[in-house]
C-alpha cells in the first residue's frame, strides 16, 4: 500500500496543478481498445504511464447523461441531449480505495461542449427596455436586442457547463458513496456558458477561480428551503466482460444535487457586459445561493481499472499485429502461386510452339 506513497502524492499534485485549457485538451493514443472497453478510448493510460500511476490504482470511466434538468436561479435547462463526462480517476491519497481526483481525457473533452437550448431563448434574459441610454451605441444596442428577440435565428439561447476544475477546486469522485446512495458522490465544478449573437462569445455563469460546484449524490439531498429534498439512484449495474477482462455498467443511474449556489453572470454584451450583465442577473434571479438551484443527471455510468483496460488495449493490439502478419502470408503465398502459374503457363507455350521453313 504505502510503497507507491511518495509517487501517488506527487502526482495527484501535478493532476491539481492542471490549467482548464488541458481538460479539454488531446494527447496521442498509443491504441484504442475496441469491444465494450471501446467506451474507455480516451481514458488517459499514456499519461498514466508517463506519470508512473501504477494502473492497478487508477480508473477509467465515462457516464452518459441522456436526460434531467439543470436549474440555475430562474434558468430551468431540460437535458435533452447526451452530456459526457469522462476521463482517469487517480486517488486522493495514497491511502485511498475509493476517492479520486479526475484527471482530463486524452483526445476528447472531460465535459462534452453539449448545447442544450433554454427554454424561451432571448426574451428570457434580457428586457431590451431596460437597456437604457439614448446615446448612438445605447441605441444601437437596444434596436438589436429588439430584433434579436423576435427573429427565430436569433432569439435562441443555449447553455453549455464547461468543466472548471482547478487546485482549489478540484473535481472528486468517490466510488463507495456513489454504491451506496449516500453522500457526495461526485464533485464537480462548472461553468455554464450562454451563447446568443446579442450575449457575445465571453457570457458565463461562474468561472474557474468561482465555479457552480456540483455536489452530486445518488441518495437523498439536504436542501436549505425552498427547494426539496430528492433522490438519486445507483442504478442497475452489470458486469460486462472483454478479451478476460471486466468492467462495470450501470444503467439508469441518477446523480442528484440541490444544495450547491451560483454567483453572478460575467461578460455577456462583450463591450456592453456592465449594461447587459446587470439585466441578466435580475432576470434569472443570480446570484442564486443554496436552495434555489437543482441538478438531475440521468444516464449510464461506465467504470473500470485502468490496468484492465490496459490489459484489453495489449490484447488487441497483439491480435490485430497476428492477423495482420498471417494477411500479409497469405497475400505472399497467394503472390508466389500465381507467379509459379504464370511460369508454368509460358513455359508450356514454349513447348507448343512448333517452328516454319521456308523450302
Amino acid at each position: 500500500m504505502f510503497r507507491h506513497a511518495k509517487r501517488i502524492i506527487c502526482v495527484a499534485a501535478m493532476i491539481l496543478m492542471i490549467p482548464l485549457a488541458s481538460l479539454g485538451a488531446a494527447s496521442p493514443a498509443v491504441a484504442a481498445p475496441g469491444g465494450v472497453f471501446s467506451v474507455f478510448a480516451d481514458c488517459p493510460l499514456a499519461t498514466f504511464r508517463a506519470l508512473g500511476v501504477p494502473p492497478g490504482r487508477a480508473l477509467c470511466g465515462l457516464h452518459q447523461v441522456m436526460s434531467g434538468e439543470l436549474v440555475i436561479g430562474s434558468m430551468d435547462v431540460p437535458i435533452n441531449q447526451t452530456v459526457t463526462i469522462q476521463g482517469g480517476f487517480v486517488p486522493t491519497t495514497p491511502e485511498s480505495e475509493i476517492e479520486f481526483f479526475l484527471y482530463p481525457a486524452e483526445g476528447g473533452e472531460s465535459l462534452s461542449k453539449t448545447e442544450l437550448n433554454v427554454p424561451g431563448g432571448l426574451p428570457g434574459f434580457v428586457d431590451c427596455e431596460e437597456i437604457k441610454g439614448w446615446g448612438f451605441s445605447e441605441r444601437l444596442e437596444r434596436d438589436k436586442c429588439r430584433a434579436f428577440s423576435f427573429h427565430d435565428g436569433t432569439a435562441a439561447v443555449t447553455a453549455t457547463a464547461e468543466l472548471a476544475a482547478s487546485t482549489e477546486h478540484p473535481a472528486i469522485y468517490n466510488e463507495h458513496l456513489l454504491a451506496q446512495e449516500e453522500g457526495t458522490a461526485l464533485i464537480m465544478p462548472i461553468r455554464v456558458h450562454l451563447k446568443n449573437p446579442l450575449l457575445g462569445s465571453d457570457c458565463y455563469i461562474g468561472s474557474e477561480s468561482n465555479p457552480i460546484e456540483l455536489n452530486l449524490t445518488t441518495g437523498a439531498t439536504s436542501p436549505p428551503p425552498p427547494n426539496k429534498s430528492i433522490h438519486g439512484t445507483l442504478g442497475q449495474p452489470e458486469t460486462l466482460e472483454e478479451d478476460g477482462e471486466y468492467m462495470l455498467r450501470v444503467t439508469g443511474n441518477s446523480l442528484v444535487g440541490s444544495t450547491f449556489s451560483a454567483p453572478a453572470v460575467e461578460g455577456c454584451g462583450e463591450s456592453f457586459s456592465s449594461i447587459i450583465d446587470p439585466i441578466i442577473d435580475s432576470k434569472l434571479k443570480l446570484p442564486s445561493q443554496a436552495g434555489y438551484n437543482t441538478a438531475i443527471l440521468i444516464g449510464t455510468a461506465h467504470l473500470a481499472s485502468a490496468e484492465a483496460v490496459e490489459a484489453v488495449e495489449k490484447i488487441q493490439a497483439e491480435t490485430e499485429a497476428k492477423k495482420q502478419q498471417e494477411e500479409a502470408e497469405a497475400k505472399k503465398k497467394q503472390e508466389e502461386t500465381e507467379a509459379k502459374e504464370r511460369e508454368e503457363r509460358k513455359h508450356r507455350g514454349h513447348r507448343g510452339h512448333r517452328p516454319h521453313w521456308r523450302h
